[in-house]
């Protein structure tokens, strides 16, 4: 039976490179803090292409698809979804939206999860929205020969309840330790979610709206402006290798947090590295408007629209973005996806 026990984060025995990894997070989160405070329409901005990016990136990795077009319309409601995959993707729209509105209401609970994974596949037409599993579920592995193997088997559906319950208690226990760093119980609480595979479907995407939902509520919020989501779906293979080596001995109390947790780190100080910098070339006045416009859409991960780039860099004048985007293209650079107004420009591959 699974014991869900976070005390040995309060026990001082963390690895250097863990507690490197927080030290400059935490630095990083203030510096962004202070940014945010004082250029909110930048902020605003950046909200705006990040969430695109995630919705995307989070669908991307359990390879809900769809065009880059169809994939704004959505996230900005100015079209209904026409098929499957893109019903899935505008329930993470509306549950991403929930989680960024009202986060500081959120508690991580069954209720709470529950309602979240209701949201996310509300869309699908499923009737196990809202529902933890009834059937026991597997995690397969295909090896170069195209076999098929088990790699990890989740909680019985069984005892899914119960160990959801003990989720839910455990973390509220660490939560209130003031000896514990909430940047290290994170990802063990999302591990755990993850071997306990709870849902039939939507597993994967509910652990990053987890996440995101934990990290606000601690303060980090950089998932806002700089996309979690694609930042995982960029280095997908070492997310991958460090929830299988965190999986390994999970049911019998024997596994590591350690590599999922470094992992989880990686990716978070990734994403207020990019902050960091996306903000400095935006804000700069040292730097010339064209190197500010090219770094603009070369540093978008999702399709930009020349009004999205004239709110970002509100001192650039939209004749000044135009010519330069112009530039862009016939150096190819960069390539425009539609026409008209609704142009956008993303990096060539």
């Amino acid at each position: 039976m699974r014991v869900f026990d976070y005390s040995f984060l309060d026990n001082g025995l963390l690895p250097a490179n863990i507690v490197n990894f927080t030290s400059n997070i935490a630095v990083l989160s203030t510096k962004a803090i202070a940014h945010k405070a004082e250029y909110k329409q930048v902020f605003t901005e950046m909200e705006n292409i990040a969430k695109v990016q995630s919705v995307k990136s989070s669908n991307a990795i359990e390879g809900i698809i769809t065009s880059d077009d169809r994939i704004a319309a959505i996230v900005n409601q100015n079209s209904a979804p026409l098929n499957h995959d893109e019903a899935e993707i505008a329930g993470y729209r509306d549950a991403l939206n929930q989680v960024h509105l009202n986060y500081p209401h959120l508690s991580f609970n069954v209720d709470t999860i529950l309602k979240l994974h209701n949201i996310m596949l509300s869309y699908a037409g499923t009737d196990f929205a809202g529902k933890f599993k009834t059937e026991d579920n597997v995690i397969l592995e295909v090896d170069a020969k195209g076999k098929r193997k088990v790699r990890f088997r989740p909680t019985p559906a069984s005892e899914t309840l119960d160990a959801m319950e003990q989720l839910e208690l455990a973390y509220l226990d660490a939560r209130d330790n003031p000896r514990i760093n909430q940047l290290l119980l994170i990802p063990c609480v999302i591990l755990d979610f993850l071997c306990i595979h709870p849902f039939r479907d939507g597993n994967g995407r509910m652990s990053r709206l987890l996440t995101l939902l934990l990290l606000y509520k601690n303060g980090y919020d950089v998932g806002k402006y700089i996309s979690f989501e694609e930042q995982i779906n960029k280095n997908k293979i070492f997310y991958y290798e460090a929830l299988k080596d965190s999986s390994m001995g999970w049911a019998d109390n024997n596994n590591s947090y350690f590599p999922f947790i470094e992992n989880f780190l990686t990716t978070l100080h990734s994403c207020y590295k990019e902050l960091d910098k996306r903000f400095a070339i935006v804000n700069s006045k040292k730097v010339t408007k064209k190197t500010r416009i090219e770094a603009t859409v070369l540093n978008t991960l999702a399709p930009i629209s020349k009004a999205e780039i004239c709110k970002i860099l509100p001192d650039v004048s939209p004749t000044t973005v135009e010519a330069v985007l112009g530039i862009m293209i016939k150096s190819g650079q960069i390539e425009r996806i539609g026409s008209g107004r609704a142009s956008r420009y993303i990096k060539k591959q």
